[in-house]
């Protein structure tokens, strides 16, 4: 028997929900419960790169550790909130698979700011910034509500900034803005250079990550025979086009040209 709480989960996006989820399960173990190692999240280059057993993972769980005490909370709800924000109501990601392939872009440009300038750490932080100011491009003068405050959004990724100026501290401000730097470039390459700068989209989705996040298959009917499912838009990835749909009419109209498609004068049947 399916509960409200899972029924919702599965309701959410797919990659908003999963990173929310891996997000709440890492940071409990990094802040609380401590069952793995801590110091296995964080991400330092010297280990990722290395020759002989390099530790790949931490390329993704340093994106999902959240800062202590409150943060364990608020991050993830954050993370949430312009994932999903993102993955189903911007216009932008309206392709399987893009809002993907910006993760990607994104998480490489940030750990390569921080491998540079502070040789590692975790960066849930910059990606979390990253992803409002995104959002925030789809509308940036719509009016928002910021922590009780009422605002345009695009001025979000500056007070996220100056929240985290004031509760980290200088250092933590510089790494968050990283996140600033890489989706501002990543809205360059695919939305200002393209549509202003005559240039063309060099971020594109491959087929591969389209098949990923591509609908295998329309809703389903149950019947007493079995289920019926719906067909994938013509347009869409993986649809396959149905035979005879180039033709209009019923079975007739394979007679409608040539000899059988031409009629005489007629005859009076019985006479001359």
């Amino acid at each position: 028997m399916s509960s409200p709480l899972a029924d919702a989960f599965w309701a959410a996006p797919p990659i908003a929900r999963t990173l929310t989820a891996a997000t709440v399960v890492l940071s409990l173990n990094f802040w609380l419960l401590q069952v793995v190692n801590p110091y296995y999240s964080v991400f330092i280059p010297r280990l990722v790169f290395k020759l002989w057993t390099p530790q790949v993972w931490r390329l993704v769980t340093a994106f999902l550790i959240t800062s202590e005490k409150l943060g364990i909370i608020m991050d993830p709800y954050f993370l949430f909130t312009y994932c999903k924000a993102l993955e189903v109501d911007s216009p932008r990601f309206a392709q399987p698979g893009d809002f993907f392939v910006a993760l990607v872009f994104n998480c490489s440009v940030i750990l390569l700011l921080v491998s540079i300038v502070f040789g590692g750490g975790l960066v849930l932080a910059p990606l979390s910034l990253a992803l409002a100011y995104l959002h925030v491009q789809d509308a940036p003068d719509a009016m928002m509500s910021f922590f009780f405050i009422n605002m345009r959004r695009r001025y979000l990724p500056i007070c996220m900034l100056a929240v985290t100026l004031v509760m980290v501290g200088p250092f933590g401000a510089l790494q968050q803005a990283f996140g600033l730097v890489s989706a501002h470039l990543y809205d360059f390459l695919t939305r200002i250079w393209p549509s202003y700068g005559g240039g063309y989209n060099p971020i594109r989705t491959p087929q591969m990550v389209q098949r990923w996040f591509a609908k295998t298959s329309g809703p389903g009917n149950n019947r007493s025979y079995g289920t019926a499912f719906q067909a994938r838009p013509s347009g869409s990835v993986g649809a396959q086009p149905q035979a005879g749909s180039s033709r209009s009419g019923g079975w007739t109209s394979g007679f409608t040209s040539g000899t059988w498609g031409s009629r005489g004068a007629g005859r009076r049947l019985g006479g001359d």
